[in-house]
């Protein structure tokens, strides 16, 4: 009898779909592993000596500046993106209007061509050399970013109840000291994990900043292992330089969902 109690538990928990799932999946295992060619694989995406070269300058240069690259994009996109959503909550027309297509622009173009023009295509309009590597490049990611980050925190103030706002006025407070004390101490345990998950993308978006050139020193971990692959012939450097970044996504990603999970538990 507890024997087919258990056995009606784990015929509910396993569907039918689940398990065509799961019979696809081990089909295409099995035909990857009895049709690919390891030893081939091994040479030109994994090989040992290629592995142990990359190293410790992948770490100590190309990952420092990958991460100095999304600090400073980040920070920088979290004051812009404050302002933007500041203008997008804004009771001056032309403040949500400015706002409203600056998100739509940056939000409707690819990353990379924005990043193009802001490093060429603004020194030209405004006559002005933007100096440095980390400067253009940081600069470039702080305003591709902001758009996405404004759209987040405009969100999470606007989730705090109207009746606080008013409240806080009624007692006197000045409209500054609102949102000071009362509306972004909250609204930021809101939007912290949204605001995870955008380090985690913009993280991912340094991979552009080769595009408006970078010297050797300032390469991130994506122009390190294509320059990796240009001298070496051999994928390795580049599959390298992904493993780093899943050394730092991956924590990062899971400490996005405990605090989201952590966000909806009730106390």
């Amino acid at each position: 009898m507890y024997l087919k109690n258990i056995l009606k538990i784990i015929e509910k928990r396993i569907s039918k779909s689940q398990i065509i799932g799961y019979g696809i999946l081990i089909i295409l295992l099995i035909l990857f592993i009895f049709n690919a060619d390891f030893e081939r694989l091994q040479d030109k995406m994994f090989k040992t000596s290629l592995i142990v070269e990359q190293f410790p300058l992948i770490v100590t240069q190309a990952a420092r500046n990958t991460l100095i690259f999304t600090f400073l994009g980040f920070s920088g996109g979290i004051i812009l993106g404050l302002i933007i959503a500041l203008m997008r909550l804004s009771n001056l027309t032309l403040y949500r209007w400015l706002a409203i297509v600056y998100i739509d622009m940056l939000r409707g173009l690819p990353a990379l061509l924005v990043l193009i023009f802001i490093a060429f295509g603004l020194p030209i309009a405004l006559g002005i050399r933007i100096p440095g590597t980390y400067t253009r490049g940081s600069l470039a990611l702080a305003i591709v970013s902001s758009a996405y980050i404004a759209e987040v925190l405009r969100a999470g103030i606007q989730a705090i109840p109207r009746g606080q706002e008013e409240a806080a006025k009624a007692l006197g407070m000045k409209k500054f000291d609102v949102m000071q004390k009362v509306i972004f101490p909250q609204a930021f345990r809101i939007v912290l994990p949204p605001l995870t998950n955008e380090l985690v993308l913009l993280l991912k978006d340094t991979a552009l900043i080769s595009v408006i050139g970078v010297t050797p020193e300032t390469k991130e971990l994506t122009r390190f292992g294509r320059d990796g692959v240009n001298w070496s012939a051999n994928a390795t450097p580049l599959v390298v330089a992904g493993f780093v970044y899943l050394a730092i996504t991956i924590p990062m990603t899971r400490v996005a969902n405990w605090l989201e999970n952590k966000m909806r538990t009730p106390k």
